[in-house]
């Protein structure tokens, strides 16, 4: 009976994540091309834009705009999944960024949600202060073939960040 009940349950189909954004294809299934398959959940909302960036090389340099490796910008879909595809050059050592530009007017506001590779629990005064999260937390390491990251957004709610609830 428990044998049944287990190949029932393995053979039972997973939730897929599908890829989009402007290089989507080089994550489709069976590619062998480096890249990153940024999930991201938590939306306020279906409206505005999606900000993905991914950054490597030395860790102290995470985060600055200056030195992203790769950015994409789309429209947040209606519905279904926000999986954008991140293609890199090579394998290595990778860290993420998003941001949900809840109005879409390209500047960050108190309505914008963010997150990073690692989830990396962030507070107030650590946006106040611009402090970045440690390098160990929001590094991916990323492979031959397409590596998942997800990324959970964070909202300012009262006086602190945290997911949507």
């Amino acid at each position: 009976m428990i044998s049944l009940y287990l190949a029932a349950l393995l053979s039972a189909p997973t939730a897929s994540v599908h890829p989009i954004g402007p290089d989507a294809a080089k994550c489709a299934a069976g590619s062998s091309h480096p890249a990153l398959l940024v999930d991201v959940t938590g939306f306020k909302n279906r409206a505005g834009t999606v900000r993905v960036r991914v950054f490597g090389g030395a860790p102290s340099r995470y985060f600055d705009k200056k030195t992203a490796l790769l950015r994409t910008e789309i429209a947040v879909p209606r519905d279904g999944s926000v999986a954008v595809c991140m293609p890199v050059a090579q394998p290595g050592v990778y860290a993420v960024d998003v941001r949900h530009d809840y109005n879409a007017n390209g500047k960050t506001d108190r309505n914008d949600g963010g997150g990073a590779s690692g989830n990396p629990h962030v507070t107030l005064f650590d946006m106040l202060f611009s402090r970045k999260p440690d390098p160990k937390t929001v590094q991916v390491r990323v492979g031959n073939g397409t590596t998942i990251v997800p990324v959970t957004l964070t909202y300012l709610q009262g006086g602190s960040i945290k997911p949507i609830r």
